[in-house]
């Protein structure tokens, strides 16, 4: 199953956003979020790692939090103090091998949802 993205939208420049991904599965290791602004490679930017350890791009530490909603079964990315630069689609992505309970010592996302847009206008 996909990951199914929601919450983007278009937001001015110092204001905040919240994504969330929808992540039906028991096993909360690799999972995060990446983006793609146009033109540019797509960036990692938030993740969970294969011991629950978050990892932030520099660009984005103390602005973004990753937090997993393991109740609701999403994988939630706060947005804070947005810049023009974070203007993005955004996507989740997954490690489909850690589905069924398997361990690996690294992650490696294959399994991404169709994106949310996040626009930035000052």
């Amino acid at each position: 199953v996909h990951p199914v993205e929601s919450g983007g939208d278009s937001v001015q420049v110092g204001g905040s956003l919240r994504l969330s991904c929808t992540v039906s599965r028991s096993y909360r290791y690799c999972m995060g979020w990446f983006r793609q602004a146009p033109g540019k490679e797509r960036e990692e930017i938030a993740t969970i790692s294969t011991d629950g350890t978050r990892h932030y791009a520099e660009s984005v530490k103390g602005r973004f939090t990753i937090s997993d909603n393991y109740a609701q079964g999403t994988l939630d990315l706060q947005m804070n103090n947005l810049k023009s630069e974070d203007a993005a689609m955004y996507y989740c992505a997954t490690d489909p091998r850690f589905d069924g309970g398997d361990w690996y010592t690294s992650c490696d996302f294959t399994n991404w949802g169709q994106g949310t847009q996040v626009t930035v206008s000052s």
